[in-house]
C-alpha cells in the first residue's frame, strides 16, 4: 500500500493532469453565467465531465432540476465536496462561482486517483442558489447529508483563510398597499405607499444605531411607484438581517419587522410581510479540519489568516449537520466579492492558478480524513462539541 506521502503525490498529479479541461470549464461557466435555480448550462456541463470520469452521476437531485449527486469509490467515511455555480443577477460571477465549481472537481478527481477501491466514497454535490435560494438547505431538508462523515468546499476572495467567519442571515420581503389619486388634484383623497416605504426606510436606518456593529442590515426598493402625477398605492422591498449568530440574529427579526408596522400604522397603509424560508446560519468551521487545511496549505506556499470575516452561506447550515469546512482563498481583484472588477478577476489565468492551488491543499486536507482515523475521530468530536455548546 502506498504511503501518505504517495497518496498526496498522486492527489496532486490528478489535479495538475485535470487543469487545462477544468480551466476550460471555468471560463464556459463564467461566460454563460445563470442565475439561483437557473443553473441549467452549468449543471449540464458539470454533470457530463464527471460522468466521463467515471463518477455514478444523479441529475436533477434532491427535488432541484440543477443540483446533482456524483458518487465515486466505495466503503467509509464517506465526504461530501461541494460545488456551487449560480451567479449574481447584472453581475455574473462576481462571487467567483464559476472557480467553486472547478475547485469541486478538482477535489473529487484527486481523491479518486489517491483511494483504494474500499478506503472511502467520495460524493462530489452540486448546490444550486447560494447566492440566496439556499440551495443547500433545500438539501438538507431532502437527506442529502445524512450518511455523509463531513462536508468541504472552497471560495474565492482577497484573503486566504482557513476558517472564515460568517454571518446568520434572512431575507424579509415587504409590500406596501395604499390607494392611487390624482398627485396634483386631489393628493389627500390617497394613502401614499411609497411614504411608507421611505418611512420604514429611515426607521431602519436609526435602528442601525442601536444594534451591534457586527450586525448588518440593509435593503432595496423593487417597486416603488409607476408615475410622479399618481399617489402610489403599492411599493416592494426585500431586507436583509446578518448577525454572527443565530440567536442574534433572530432577537433581531421582531424589531425590524417592527419598522414596517410601524409605517403602516403611521401612514395607513396596508403592510404585507413575508420571511424567507431558507435562513441562512453562520459559519461553524471544524477546527481539526481547518488545521489541516492551513498546514497543507502553508506547504505550497502560502501564508493564511487562521481566521476573518466574511458575508453569508448556505454552508453555514451544513456546518450544523456535519463536520465543514469552507476555506477562503486570495485571487488578485481591485475589489473585493460582488463587483464588477470580482466578475472580471474570476476569469484569469491568475485565479485558476490559486484555485488549483487552494483545491490541491484541500484534497491534501481530506485525504487526511480518510487515510488517518484519528483526523476523523478529531473532527467529529470537535463536531460534537459545537453542537453541545449551541445546545443542539
Amino acid at each position: 500500500m502506498p504511503d501518505l506521502e504517495d497518496r498526496r503525490r498522486l492527489a496532486t498529479n490528478a489535479i495538475e493532469d485535470a487543469s487545462e479541461a477544468l480551466r476550460t470549464i471555468s471560463l464556459d461557466i463564467h461566460a454563460n453565467p445563470e442565475t439561483s435555480f437557473e443553473e441549467h448550462h452549468a449543471h449540464a456541463v458539470l454533470t457530463d465531465f464527471l460522468e466521463t470520469r467515471g463518477f455514478e452521476v444523479n441529475r436533477g437531485a434532491y427535488g432541484m432540476d440543477t443540483a446533482f449527486r456524483a458518487i465515486v469509490g466505495s466503503g467509509e467515511p464517506t465526504v461530501a465536496v461541494m460545488c456551487e455555480y449560480d451567479a449574481l443577477p447584472g453581475l455574473g460571477h462576481a462571487c467567483g462561482h464559476n472557480l467553486i465549481a472547478i475547485a469541486g472537481l478538482a477535489v473529487g478527481l484527486a481523491l479518486q486517483s489517491a483511494l483504494e477501491p474500499g478506503e472511502g466514497t467520495i460524493a462530489v454535490l452540486g448546490s444550486p442558489a447560494e447566492e440566496g435560494g439556499g440551495g443547500k438547505i433545500r438539501m438538507i431538508e431532502a437527506g442529502a447529508f445524512e450518511e455523509i462523515d463531513a462536508a468541504v468546499m472552497l471560495h474565492p476572495g482577497l484573503e486566504d483563510c482557513a476558517a472564515p467567519r460568517t454571518l446568520a442571515a434572512r431575507q424579509l420581503s415587504v409590500r406596501f398597499h395604499g390607494k392611487a389619486a390624482h398627485a396634483a388634484a386631489r393628493p389627500w383623497e390617497g394613502v401614499n405607499a411609497l411614504d411608507a416605504m421611505i418611512l420604514a426606510f429611515n426607521a431602519v436606518g436609526l435602528l442601525r444605531q442601536q444594534v451591534e456593529p457586527t450586525t448588518r442590515i440593509h435593503g432595496i426598493i423593487t417597486e416603488g411607484g409607476t408615475a410622479t402625477n399618481i399617489i402610489p398605492d403599492y411599493t416592494s422591498a426585500i431586507f436583509g438581517v446578518r448577525a454572527p449568530t443565530l440567536a442574534q440574529r433572530t432577537a433581531l427579526e421582531p424589531r425590524l419587522q417592527a419598522c414596517f408596522e410601524g409605517a403602516a400604522e403611521q401612514t395607513g397603509a396596508r403592510l404585507e410581510h413575508r420571511w424567507g424560508r431558507t435562513p441562512y446560519a453562520d459559519l461553524q468551521s471544524n477546527t481539526p479540519l481547518a488545521a489541516g487545511y492551513e498546514r497543507h496549505l502553508r506547504a505550497l506556499g502560502a501564508d493564511p489568516l487562521p481566521e476573518r470575516a466574511s458575508g453569508s452561506t448556505d454552508m453555514g447550515n451544513v456546518s450544523y449537520e456535519v463536520p465543514s469546512l469552507h476555506p477562503g482563498y486570495a485571487i488578485p481583484s481591485e475589489a473585493g466579492n460582488h463587483n464588477a472588477a470580482f466578475t472580471e478577476a474570476a476569469a484569469t489565468e491568475e485565479a485558476h492558478a490559486r484555485t488549483i492551488r487552494a483545491a490541491t491543499a484541500l484534497a491534501h486536507a481530506t485525504l487526511d480524513l480518510y487515510l488517518e482515523p484519528d483526523v476523523l475521530e478529531a473532527a467529529k468530536a470537535d463536531f460534537a462539541e459545537m453542537k453541545a455548546s449551541q445546545g443542539g
